[in-house]
């Protein structure tokens, strides 16, 4: 059966953007992706998501930020804030309680959007059951990018907008841009606590050259008013998209929906 996408549109005038946003029925509480820095919801990660709802007739909401798989926009012009008001505007576009579920850059998208969920208080606050990060890169672009970049890099971005970083993921290089890291650090979110008002758990390979296994252990030093289980897994890498990972991954969406 060929999948449906729903188109969303966000944002007005020269700002707007179209989202395709692909839905599974069932019930609640539901699995809501939030996927990674340039990657969809056609990911390995995502379609055993969305086969586990299937299996269970759980609701499962997936969808691309702009810029990636099947959404409108520019790569370039994405920034943290575009997309934290992309992954809003499809949340309040479904029903019911939720288990975010964020890989890599998704992991910091779902702290924001947990975050202002639980500024509008009341019943939005309510609809966040759980939380499921998988190697949660929150603040990246402050703490693994600049961070990292050597004097001749951040000059590159200052002087000319944007970095083009090879990619070990993919044949075409990152584009990195000065509004990426300036927006960035309008969001960070390790440099205090973070009260979620829900369980967490995180999944994090040890082996993960991309976001360092210690990252995951700040973030839980941040999670001080909620139930945090971590899970390292010793020879996991950024990805972990392995079977066994899955199978990991899919006991904890089990663990997160009792």
């Amino acid at each position: 059966m060929n999948e449906v996408v729903e188109r969303i549109t966000v944002g007005t005038g020269e700002a707007a953007r179209d989202i395709a946003v692909i839905r599974r029925a069932g019930a609640t509480p539901g699995l809501f992706w939030l996927g990674g820095f340039r990657s969809d919801m056609a990911g390995t990660k995502a379609l055993a998501l969305d086969d586990f709802g299937r299996a269970r007739g759980v609701a499962v909401t997936r969808f691309d930020y702009s810029g990636h798989g099947l959404s409108g926009g520019r790569f370039e012009d994405g920034t943290i804030s575009r997309w934290l008001e992309e992954a809003l505007a499809v949340f309040d576009a479904i029903e019911g309680p939720q288990v975010l579920v964020g890989s890599s850059m998704g992991g910091w998208i779902a702290l924001l959007v947990a975050r202002a969920l639980r500024a509008r208080g009341g019943a939005a606050a309510s609809r966040l059951k759980a939380m499921v990060l998988i190697a949660p890169a929150p603040d990246f672009t402050e703490d693994l990018m600049w961070a990292g970049f050597s004097e001749e890099i951040r000059r590159e971005i200052l002087e000319q907008g944007v970095y083009r970083e090879p990619s070990d993921y993919s044949d075409e290089p990152y584009l990195i841009t000065r509004a990426l890291i300036e927006d960035g650090r309008t969001n960070l979110v390790l440099d205090g606590e973070i009260d979620l008002g829900c369980p967490v758990t995180i999944l994090q390979g040890v082996a993960d050259t991309s976001v360092p296994w210690r990252h995951a252990v700040r973030l839980t030093t941040r999670l001080t008013r909620d139930d945090v289980t971590l899970t390292l897994v010793p020879d996991g890498d950024h990805r972990l998209s392995r079977p066994q990972d899955i199978a990991k991954l899919l006991k904890t969406l089990d663990d997160a929906l009792a």
